[in-house]
């Protein structure tokens, strides 16, 4: 658990450290790129600061492409959704869904870049928000992807005994793990 908390806490500076470089980038940039979004963010951090405002934020900032194909945009969604996470505090937000959506869609967009921080990240989803299913499928769906598949039975498990809800999305990625799916959940079982 020290070792755990330590990397949590090195994640966390970490990302305030990328966050300020980030910062100031953009604020070098803000008269020539309107697509900046510094005001948006501002007035969440200013006022409300809370995850459902963040993730709806950060999901119509997802709209404007396809961050697997646009490189520009899966840095901007990267570097937006590190400031999401610095600004909601885990200890005050571990029972909110749109905050475990957050984390784990940041641990999905830094899978395109370097598996090992998106792992990293799934951890601390999983850490934060262990009642939520689907943090644990979509970590489970992380380690099958990475031909992991012994991993991905365990975490699956873990969230069973853990007592994740619902418990009919951990059933069904079980199932479809000893089915042999490349795919733990559909998109309608999603």
């Amino acid at each position: 658990i020290t070792s755990i908390m330590n990397r949590v806490r090195n994640l966390k500076n970490k990302y305030r450290n990328e966050e300020n470089i980030t910062d100031e980038f953009n604020y070098t940039k803000i008269s020539a790129d309107t697509t900046d979004n510094s005001g948006t963010v501002n007035q969440i951090m200013m006022t409300t600061n809370n995850p459902e405002d963040w993730l709806c934020f950060l999901l119509k900032l997802e709209k404007k492409g396809v961050p697997q194909m646009d490189v520009s945009l899966l840095n901007r969604l990267i570097g937006r959704y590190s400031q999401a996470v610095a600004a909601l505090p885990a200890e005050k937000y571990s029972q909110d869904e749109s905050y475990a959506r957050i984390l784990v869609r940041f641990a999905e967009l830094k899978a395109l870049q370097d598996p090992e921080e998106a792992r990293d990240q799934f951890h601390l989803a999983r850490l934060n928000c262990k009642k939520f299913a689907f943090v644990h499928v979509a970590f489970a769906q992380f380690e099958l992807s990475q031909e992991n598949e012994k991993k991905c039975k365990q975490i699956l498990q873990k969230a069973v005994e853990c007592s994740a809800v619902p418990l009919e999305l951990l059933e069904t990625a079980l199932q479809n793990l000893h089915l042999e799916k490349k795919q733990l959940l559909s998109d309608e079982e999603k």
